[in-house]
């Protein structure tokens, strides 16, 4: 009988402009990747000199200059199947490590040993400012995957990154966590945010600003009763390691509000107006940037849509008062 060969596991990460906590990420990745590859999509903060320091680091070029999921997730797993053998492909952006307790773990033991095909289920740990709390949404995420040579399709954002065969099987981690890092610097995650509502008002047109509001603010939802205490295992062993993924590198300014500043230019400001994007001082955010060509930025919206911005910002429309039932009907069937 031909021995078992044990399969490559490869790291799937698509990166722009993540210096932030990339070198933190690759160091951590490192202990349980075999190798990592990194698809950088012109990145201009050092990312891609980063990566190269990393031995199991497979560097590729993302050259779209355009956001498509899609794309990315195609070039990682076209790269990672030039890497010969049975191979179980782990996908996770730079902001999301798996908890430390990987290392001892005779589950993360058992995924090596699925047939092709199988899908590897994990839980969201998002963690908050400080890394001592967090809260999870419940459900299942698919990230890992025993390659079968699938095809993958996947839509523009918030895309599934592993390909689905027809009849897959699947695996579920509870053991161990996916520690997502995008909520403990609380000023990064709502620039990203800023960012994505003005892509989906661009590019998903029939969707309502009351829509778009809800998808990227629901971490103010969430409540303290639903937070949870971290637990020291899921960051020991890379502490032993001299990873430390308990400090977080925080920036004056924000690569996606640049990117906003660039829709502003090229759409005008008014096209934006029913988003909640208009808390920060974007000709503060222009002139950081030494953006030419911007000019005077001023806040579009009509008194009408700040009052409705302060309602949502309020909560009110998770509340069950008849007055406020009653408000969010109006919104809906005026589709704002």
């Amino acid at each position: 009988m031909d021995p078992v060969v044990k399969p490559k596991i490869i790291c799937l990460t698509p990166v722009k402009n993540e210096s932030w906590i990339l070198e933190k990420f690759l160091a951590a990745a490192s202990l349980w990747a075999d190798h990592i590859i990194i698809a950088d999509q012109l990145s201009n903060d050092g990312s891609r000199e980063i990566a190269r320091k990393f031995p199991k680091v497979i560097l590729i070029e993302n050259t779209s200059v355009e956001f498509n999921e899609p794309e990315r997730q195609k070039l990682l797993i076209e790269a990672a199947r030039k890497i010969a053998g049975p191979r179980l492909l782990i996908t996770l952006d730079a902001d999301e490590f798996l908890s430390a307790n990987f290392h001892n773990s005779e589950a993360w033991k058992s995924i090596l040993q699925v047939p092709p095909g199988t899908v590897v289920r994990f839980k969201w740990a998002n963690l908050r400012p400080g890394l001592a709390q967090y809260w999870s949404p419940g459900n299942y995420i698919l990230l890992g995957f025993m390659d079968d040579g699938s095809d993958h399709s996947g839509k523009a954002i918030h895309s599934t990154r592993i390909p689905m065969p027809t009849n897959p099987n699947f695996i579920d981690l509870d053991e161990i966590m996916i520690l997502h890092y995008q909520y403990t610097d609380w000023d990064r995650m709502d620039s990203k945010h800023r960012w994505y509502q003005c892509w989906e008002t661009l590019h998903n047109p029939e969707r309502t600003a009351f829509d778009i509001y809800r998808q990227y603010h629901h971490m103010y939802a969430v409540k303290d009763s639903e937070l949870l205490e971290v637990k020291g295992a899921w960051f020991d062993y890379y502490l032993t390691e001299n990873i430390d993924i308990k400090n977080i590198k925080k920036e004056e300014a924000y690569w996606w509000d640049r990117e906003v500043l660039k829709y502003f230019h090229r759409y005008g400001t008014r096209r934006f107006r029913k988003l909640d994007i208009w808390n920060v001082d974007w000709q503060r955010l222009a002139d950081h940037f030494r953006m030419d060509g911007i000019g005077t930025i001023n806040d579009p919206r009509s008194t009408l849509d700040k009052l409705i911005q302060t309602w949502l910002k309020s909560g009110a429309y998770n509340k069950p008062a008849l007055l406020n039932r009653l408000f969010l009907k109006l919104l809906i069937d005026s589709r704002w």
